[in-house]
């Protein structure tokens, strides 16, 4: 008898226990394959509308898990970008003609999530148009702020791409004022300069093209500590 007593209190302990919950599977939300206007091309598709002005479709495919997502173009001339929100896979803008933009789609889930596609440039063509400025060279290093400490030389590297395939050397421009003065001329895609320690430099990109076509990358600026 006493032993069914101790069996029956066994039961009801593990009966009273917690029950584990378990765990909501894993949700993976993915990036947005862009699809059109293309890489590094000139934008032949648009509708136009004005002598400055056409409507641009940007397409990509639907992502994993995504519920909506926004949508960057970036003025590669001006630096003005907008974004649009979207839940489809589709839309479209008014853009100016003659003119290089960049576009990249960031994905959204229900779990605040996101994830961004690749970032892809294309040139917005224009009236009459039979060459085409080279896109504004990528700075890729040093980063626009970076600190470096107790160095001598600092490597200057960017990437440059054009719809012509026709670039033809950069012009650097190199200093320590915003107002940079030109260092050198190459038409490699990198550049060893000098450094002194305590001092803050700003560095520039000009791309030029066989057709006298250029482009500037913009002003990024580091320190030397």
């Amino acid at each position: 008898m006493r032993s069914w007593l101790i069996l029956l209190l066994v039961l009801i302990v593990y009966g009273c226990g917690k029950k584990s919950t378990p765990k909501p599977p894993v949700v993976t939300l993915a990036a947005a394959t862009l699809i059109l206007p293309a890489q590094n091309e000139p934008c032949t598709t648009g509708q136009v509308i004005s002598g400055t002005q056409s409507i641009v479709t940007f397409t990509w495919n639907t992502a994993a898990n995504a519920i909506g997502y926004d949508v960057h173009v970036n003025n590669l001339l001006t630096g003005s970008s907008t974004v649009q929100s979207v839940t489809g896979t589709t839309v479209s803008e008014t853009l100016l003609r003659n003119t290089p933009y960049s576009w990249s789609v960031v994905s959204k889930s229900a779990a605040s999530g996101m994830a961004t596609s690749e970032v892809w440039k294309f040139y917005n063509a224009g009236p009459a148009t039979t060459t085409y400025a080279p896109f504004p060279a990528d700075l890729v290093t040093p980063t626009l702020g970076q600190n470096f400490y107790y160095t001598t030389t600092v490597n200057l590297a960017w990437t440059g791409s054009s719809v012509d395939n026709d670039i033809t050397g950069y012009d650097i421009y190199f200093g320590t004022t915003i107002s940079p003065p030109l260092f050198k001329s190459t038409t490699f895609i990198n550049l060893n300069v000098p450094v002194s320690p305590k001092t803050t430099y700003y560095w520039k990109v000009i791309t030029k093209d066989a057709n006298g076509n250029t482009s500037d990358s913009g002003l990024f600026q580091f320190t030397n500590n």
